[in-house]
Parts: structure tokens; C-alpha cells; sequence
């Protein structure tokens, strides 16, 4: 437990940012969520429209340190190589 006012308030400080990141957290997940089902599907345009809004969210998540940016480069990466390989499937 803390005991100075600085350690107490340091506390505080973190729990309102866990708060914040978790919900950051969440919300990528679930953009490459929507990615990773429309690829299960086989729908390739609904796959481009989720890659359209999981990129971003993956690299600010890694802006704001949520994910590491090679963590972010690398989900990015690997989820266009499999969008694009709907395309060829077909």
C-alpha cells in the first residue's frame, strides 16, 4: 500500500490510465476481430472495409504505447497478406 501522498496519488494516476487503455485495448481487438471473421468467411469486400478501420487502429494503439509498433507493424502485415489472398482464391 502507499504510504506518501505522491505514491497515493502515482496509484490514482495508473488506475484511471488502465482504465483508459483496456478500452483501448478492447476496441483494436475488436477491429481485427470484425478482419479475422470476414476473412473466416470468405467476404472479401467486408474484409477491405474492416482492414480499412483496423489499420488505423492498430497503429495508434501502438502510438500510445498500448501494443508495441513491430506488435502493430506486424498484425498489419499479416492480415493484408491474408486479405489479398481472397482475392487470388476466387
Amino acid at each position: 500500500m502507499a504510504n506518501t501522498t505522491s505514491a497515493k496519488k502515482a496509484t490514482r494516476k495508473i488506475a484511471r490510465r488502465t482504465a483508459i487503455n483496456k478500452s483501448r485495448r478492447t476496441q483494436m481487438r475488436g477491429s481485427v476481430r470484425t478482419v479475422e471473421e470476414a476473412i473466416a468467411k470468405g467476404d472479401r469486400d467486408a474484409a477491405i472495409k474492416a482492414m480499412v478501420r483496423a489499420e488505423p487502429e492498430l497503429m495508434r494503439a501502438a502510438q500510445r504505447n498500448i501494443i508495441h509498433k513491430n506488435n502493430a507493424s506486424r498484425k498489419v502485415s499479416r492480415l493484408t497478406v491474408r486479405v489479398q489472398a481472397l482475392a487470388t482464391a476466387k
